[in-house]
C-alpha cells in the first residue's frame, strides 16, 4: 500500500484495470455481478486504509485535489449524473461545466483514482448495453431513439447509485469489524468535510441544477435493467475474497 499522501499503489491500479477489463468483456452476466462483489470492495477498503493512514498523521500532505474527466455529447446530461452518483458513492464531487463537456471530480486522491477507472468502464457498459437495445419508434414510424437513450442513461446512473452506495456500506461496516477498538466515522466525516471545504473554495458561487424529467418509460426500464447486469469493477478484486 502506498504512503497516505502519496496517491494509490501503482500496482493496485493495474489489477484493477486487469479486473474492469475482464468485467467489461465478459458475456455473462453472472460473472459481471461476481466481480462487481469482488471489486467494489477493494478500493473501498484501499480508501478507509489510507484516511486511517492519514489520521495518524502518516503525511501531512493529505489533502482533497481536482481532476477533470471528459462528459462527452451526445447525452452529456445523464452521463454527468452517473459521473456524480461515482463519485458521491467514493467520497468525491463531481461539478459538471456542461459549456466544456466535462466535469471537476474533487477528493482524495486513492478515490479520485478510483472514480475515474469506474466512470470509465460503467460508461462503457452502459453505451454497450444501449447500443445492443437498438432504436426505437412510436405507432407512426417517428424514431423515438434519442428519447429512448436519453431515459436509459438516466435510469442506468440511478440504479448504479444505488447499488453503489450498498456496497459502500456494507465495505464501510467489514472495515469497521476488522478495525476493531479505531472509531471509523469521524475520520470518514473529516474527510467528507475536507472535499466540501475544497469544493466551496474552488466554486464558491456553486449552484445546483434542476433535475430534467424523462419521458420514456422502456428506455427507463431498460436502463436500470443494464444497470443490475453492469460491473461495478473499480473496487475489490485484489485481495482475491470471494463473494459472500
Amino acid at each position: 500500500m502506498s504512503d497516505a499522501g502519496r496517491g494509490p499503489d501503482p500496482r493496485m491500479l493495474d489489477k484493477v484495470r486487469a479486473l474492469l477489463a475482464k468485467a467489461e468483456s465478459t458475456e455473462y452476466p453472472e460473472e459481471a455481478e461476481a466481480l462487481s462483489a469482488r471489486a467494489q470492495e477493494l478500493m473501498a477498503r484501499y480508501s478507509i486504509d489510507h484516511a486511517l493512514l492519514a489520521a495518524a498523521g502518516a503525511d501531512a500532505r493529505d489533502e482533497p485535489l481536482g481532476r477533470r474527466l471528459s462528459v462527452d455529447n451526445p447525452y452529456g446530461a445523464p452521463k454527468a449524473v452517473l459521473l456524480t452518483v461515482v463519485a458521491e458513492a467514493n467520497r468525491c464531487r463531481a461539478v459538471w461545466h456542461r459549456e466544456l463537456n466535462c466535469s471537476t471530480v474533487l477528493g482524495f486522491a486513492p478515490d479520485v483514482a478510483a472514480v475515474e477507472l469506474m466512470f470509465t468502464s460503467l460508461l462503457l457498459q452502459a453505451t454497450t448495453a444501449m447500443l445492443r437495445a437498438g432504436s426505437r419508434t412510436d405507432s407512426l414510424g417517428r424514431s423515438r431513439t434519442r428519447s429512448f437513450r436519453n431515459a436509459f442513461l438516466h435510469a442506468y446512473a440511478a440504479r448504479i447509485g444505488e447499488r453503489l452506495r450498498e456496497a459502500v456500506v456494507e465495505a464501510t461496516s467489514r472495515a469497521a469489524a476488522e478495525e476493531a477498538g479505531k472509531d471509523l466515522l469521524p475520520v470518514l466525516a473529516a474527510r467528507d468535510q475536507a472535499v466540501e471545504r475544497a469544493v466551496d473554495a474552488m466554486f464558491p458561487n456553486l449552484t445546483r441544477g434542476r433535475a430534467r424529467s424523462v419521458s420514456n418509460h422502456e428506455g427507463w426500464m431498460a436502463g436500470r435493467a443494464a444497470a443490475d447486469l453492469a460491473s461495478l469493477s473499480g473496487r475489490s478484486e485484489v485481495t482475491g475474497e470471494s463473494r459472500r
